[in-house]
């Protein structure tokens, strides 16, 4: 199965199916698999999914792709999405398609889902690989930085039409904001142990690098490594910046 074709489709409870594309791995289980988690209004389709995608399937390790609902080829709307909602996407696919350890590889909000998924699945996670990863950003990133009258206007409406660097406006809810408070990471420590790498460009206009640094200290365990790319910036999708990507995979993956 390519890009080119149609996606499968996993049926959930609210009518909403999720898309996804598995690509199933040739060393009889020797690697453990590895599941992409795309990031806030990106998909499956993205350059880091894609180039992951064909990296594992030319080592033979198994590769679980999907887009949350309201993304990409998924049913549902992008505004009813939550933090919540979307983590709970990641479950239903990883639980249905997926069988033995498992390295999560997060991207920005992803990075976020990735943590959620490992400390409700911790027997499943062979490791993490986080790329700019952004746990609290609903709050860090868009309340705290919010004009007072976004606020308000949220408060009152429940959502605002929302500017992007990337693409179309996106519609911000209050529901967002308000269940990504039932979420947040950065303020206590968080009980993983598992082998996690963090990926992090220094000119990241989108997520603070010191937020990868602020995760490292949270966490549970000492199997952490950051590293910082100077000239770095959120997508972290440039040729050397791939390799980086795939290192931090091969390097879970080796043990």
């Amino acid at each position: 199965m390519t890009d080119l074709d149609p996606p499968a489709m996993l049926d959930r409870p609210d009518g909403s199916p999720i898309a996804y594309r598995l690509g199933p791995g040739t060393k009889d289980g020797r690697l453990p698999s590895l599941v992409f988690l795309p990031g806030f209004a990106s998909d499956m389709a993205g350059t880091k999914a894609t180039a992951l995608a064909g990296w594992a399937q030319a080592r033979g390790q198994a590769l679980l792709r999907f887009d949350y609902s309201g993304h990409g080829l998924s049913g549902g709307r992008f505004r009813d999405g939550t933090i919540g909602r979307w983590t709970d996407d990641a479950l239903a696919v990883i639980d249905a398609l997926t069988s033995g350890p498992q390295i999560l590889v997060g991207s920005s909000m992803g990075g976020w889902i990735m943590l959620l998924v490992a400390l409700a699945r911790p027997a499943r996670i062979a490791g993490l690989v986080g790329i700019a990863a952004a746990p609290d950003f609903t709050e860090d990133l868009m309340w705290n930085k919010f004009h007072p009258e976004t606020r308000a206007r949220l408060e009152a409406e429940g959502s605002v039409l929302a500017p992007s660097r990337y693409g179309e406006p996106y519609p911000l809810t209050r529901a967002l904001i308000e269940d990504g408070r039932r979420h947040l990471l950065l303020r206590r420590s968080i009980d993983l142990r598992c082998r996690t790498r963090l990926l992090h460009g220094m000119a990241d206009a989108d997520v603070p690098w010191q937020t990868s640094l602020r995760l490292a200290e949270q966490f549970a365990g000492n199997d952490v490594t950051v590293t910082l790319i100077k000239d770095g910036d959120h997508r972290l999708s440039r040729d050397e910046d791939l390799r980086r990507m795939f290192a931090a995979v091969e390097e879970i993956t080796a043990g």
